[in-house]
């Protein structure tokens, strides 16, 4: 199991710093930009995306939620191993915005919402390499993981058959659940409450990794 921390639950007043602390156990860090227009909150665009790259290592996993992935996804600066994923709801062509991001050279990666039905994204499973599973609605952290992203996990896993694209989960995620996420067919675990939320974030990502085992 991959393990993504994500940095929407860091102190944003040091977030290189948190970063930095939970970079050694993680295998990517995972940034939630959001516009406040596709959802309900703010956080932060390219600039700071971009500004964080110093001194880090891991590669980025950036999750946009926002109306316009097309636009907005060039003006990421991606090393080799990035993820740009944009969400299937969006304003945007989806064929479109795959072009973009895969412009840049980051992988491509697609979401869609709890409520979304799976086969809004079936017709793009040959053209991107990661589907990003909320099992919470996007927007805020720190709330309650739904139960029914596991069903959909496995309905997923089903339909990608030999393809390879690996399945991310993100939204409420504890060791509670890791299990049966992997267990149904989640390569990657997007946790952001039940590690920055800890006083001892390596305690926290080690009881992640020990749940999927």
């Amino acid at each position: 199991m991959k393990l993504a921390p994500s940095l929407l639950s860091a102190d944003f007043g040091k977030l290189r710093d948190e970063a930095k602390e939970v970079e050694p156990l993680a295998d990517f860090l995972h940034l939630d930009v959001m516009d406040g227009h596709f959802v309900p909150n703010l956080t932060f665009g390219p600039p700071v995306a971009n500004g964080l790259r110093p001194g880090l290592v891991r590669p980025f996993d950036i999750h946009l939620m926002i109306d316009h992935p097309r636009v907005y996804a060039p003006q990421f600066s991606v090393r080799q191993g990035d993820l740009i994923t944009f969400h299937v709801e969006a304003q945007d062509d989806a064929g479109a915005t795959i072009a973009a991001i895969r412009s840049t050279g980051a992988g491509v990666g697609i979401s869609l919402r709890p409520g979304t039905r799976l086969e809004r994204i079936f017709p793009h499973l040959d053209e991107v390499g990661l589907v990003l599973v909320m099992s919470v609605e996007p927007g805020f952290g720190g709330q309650t993981f739904r139960p029914e992203a596991v069903g959909r996990i496995r309905a997923l896993r089903r339909e990608i058959a030999e393809r390879e694209v690996m399945i991310s989960v993100d939204g409420g995620i504890g060791p509670e659940h890791v299990r049966d996420l992997v267990g149904a067919g989640a390569e990657m675990v997007v946790a952001g409450s039940a590690i920055f939320g800890k006083p001892d974030r390596s305690a926290a990502m080690r009881a992640l990794r020990e749940a999927a085992a």
